[in-house]
């Protein structure tokens, strides 16, 4: 908590003046961009590596980056994620939703070691919420990195897109540059897609092409971005080589 009080004496000292003018600027007529779902990871800072401001973006964080399938809810129970696409792409009318994951994430790494079925245990899940979590919201990530582990890591995974309809082909890191771990927070990252397709208030928006699925990866260590190409078929990072070339991609495939 000292480190907190004195972030916020610094805050204060520096950057509170411009923060409050943003407010200002946006209290009555924010025009956010976009959805931006990543992981809790402390070492995750959005709006940092996006350069994104006040009233830019909705970030929501959570263990895994993960958006329950709409399956799971019954009448009105439900979690934070599916209110927060309510909230965003409904109410606020928000055209894009981000998915954001990264390497070596901690959420991933157990997901990974769930497979082994005396610590994915019932008895196991009841003291661990986030086994518990993991194991109702990201099996389809594990199951689909199994059918990609049995079939040969060059082999394609394909994911239902954003209609019944439509689907699109992954290649999970054909250079071999990742862990197993990683390869899966890749998976799982593309699995949200799915997930976020799944709810009928978002239906009507995503057929006639109002609202638009986005997937980045982050490599922390490394500092790189890559942007899931579907005309490519796989992650590429966003750089000086290829930035005009996503930015294309991404405007025909979403005007």
């Amino acid at each position: 908590m000292d480190r907190i009080f004195r972030g916020i004496m610094k805050y204060r000292r520096t950057d509170r003046l411009t923060m409050v003018e943003q407010f200002k600027r946006v209290k009555d007529h924010p025009e956010p961009k976009a959805v931006f779902f990543t992981c809790m990871d402390s070492r995750m800072i959005p709006t940092r590596f996006t350069e994104t401001n006040v009233g830019d973006m909705f970030v929501v964080r959570n263990a895994g980056n993960l958006i329950p399938h709409s399956q799971h809810f019954l009448d009105e129970l439900t979690t934070n994620e599916p209110a927060a696409l309510e909230l965003g792409c409904v109410v606020n009318d928000i055209r894009h939703i981000i998915v954001c994951g990264h390497s070596d994430c901690k959420a991933m790494n157990l997901l990974h070691a769930l497979q082994d079925v005396d610590f994915a245990s019932k008895e196991n899940r009841r003291i661990s919420p986030l086994r518990a979590w993991l194991c109702t919201h990201a099996m389809s990530s594990l199951e689909k990195y199994q059918q990609l582990q049995v079939a040969g890591f060059h082999t394609p995974l394909i994911f239902q897109s954003e209609t019944p309809l439509r689907k699109f082909v992954a290649y999970i890191d054909p250079e071999n540059k990742f862990s197993v771990e990683d390869k899966l927070s890749q998976i799982n990252c593309l699995q949200q897609l799915q997930n976020i397709a799944s709810y009928g208030f978002l239906k009507k928006r995503l057929e006639s092409h109002d609202l638009h699925i986005h997937a980045l990866w982050f490599d922390i260590y490394t500092g790189d971005i890559y942007y899931f190409s579907r005309q490519n078929k796989k992650f590429v990072e966003i750089n000086e080589m290829t930035v005009d070339m996503l930015e294309q991609e991404v405007l025909r495939f979403y005007s």
